[in-house]
């Protein structure tokens, strides 16, 4: 028994004889702190996703009129874009359709805009728009083809058309996009369940609402209820759209609710309330959104923001 241990103990060592001169073994390390130090420079982090949101984009009217004036289609956007186009990721409510024969007005209720102006969302880096609100027919299919043909042409995704979902990957990080008009009507039930489905293909969902009153300072006890179901049911930020002033913005579940961002390019001088607007700013870590800011913006000339010093 003791000769059978001492063979196999001479056979150990040989083994090591002839394997140690090819290890390579690690360096020391002075201590543990270092040891995880080194460690940590070797893992590359994830970097976050931006996402910025405006409020209503509405291109007609006035804005138009002004754009024609000084041939210049980049016009609302020359003191935002840089700051716009700085995300990863920027979305946009768009309230006019685009229209050929759009006339050159400063009244009305019917808005459109030369399809020119389509040079400006470009120029402001804007990639996702929604269209379903209460002005996308008003130069009825004509308009509404036109105005989806020069969007596809020029890469802005469209969101708002029959519940599709728009879907970005930026960095490994698949985000979706929905739009819905609460305005004239809807099937919250049917609603609710297009939230749920969608939210299982992607890792972050955000859903666009146009809906609420018209320059309420505060949303409705009806609506607060229908944010928390669209975030119960998989939404993580909610962009709402239509009051054309500021309301409140609510953190709920670890999703956030921004009521109504107000106006971002829009001709209504008559109040400081609809000359305002709010910017959000959303960071994004993975599927977690681990930062969110708001700069505000006032609107000059009919039709031109640029962002307050407060």
């Amino acid at each position: 028994m003791i000769k059978e241990k001492f063979l196999l103990f001479l056979a150990a060592c040989l083994i090591l004889i002839i394997l140690i001169p090819h290890c390579q073994l690690p360096k020391p390390v002075a201590s543990p702190s270092q040891f995880f130090g080194q460690l940590l420079e070797n893992l590359e982090p994830e970097k976050p996703v931006t996402l910025i949101a405006v409020g209503d984009i509405m291109l007609g009217r006035s804005v138009n009129a002004k754009m024609r004036k000084l041939n210049d289609f980049h016009y609302p956007f020359l003191k935002t874009a840089d700051f716009l186009k700085s995300a990863d990721l920027t979305f946009a409510n768009l309230e006019s359709p685009f229209y050929d024969g759009c006339p050159t007005t400063n009244t009305g209720m019917i808005f459109c805009a030369d399809s020119r102006a389509i040079e400006g969302l470009v120029f402001a880096g804007i990639d996702v728009v929604n269209l379903a609100n209460n002005h996308l027919r008003n130069y009825g299919e004509t308009g509404m083809k036109k105005t989806v043909e020069l969007l596809n042409k020029n890469n802005v995704s469209i969101i708002g058309l029959n519940d599709n979902l728009v879907q970005k990957e930026i960095r490994g990080t698949k985000f979706g996009f929905l739009g819905f008009d609460l305005t004239s009507g809807y099937q919250e039930e049917k609603m609710i369940k297009t939230v749920q489905e969608n939210s299982l293909r992607v890792d972050v969902l955000i859903v666009s609402f146009h809906w609420g009153a018209e320059y309420a300072k505060e949303p409705t006890e009806k609506q607060v209820e229908l944010a928390h179901k669209t975030i119960d049911a998989g939404a993580a930020l909610i962009l709402g759209h239509h009051p054309h002033v500021i309301q409140r913005v609510e953190d709920y579940h670890g999703a956030k609710i921004v009521y109504s961002l107000g106006n971002f390019i829009f001709d209504q001088p008559w109040s400081e309330a609809t000359k305002r607007g709010l910017v959000g700013i959303f960071t994004f870590q993975g599927k977690k959104l681990i930062n969110s800011e708001f700069k505000e913006v006032y609107i000059k000339d009919y039709s031109q923001p640029e962002f307050t010093t407060r």
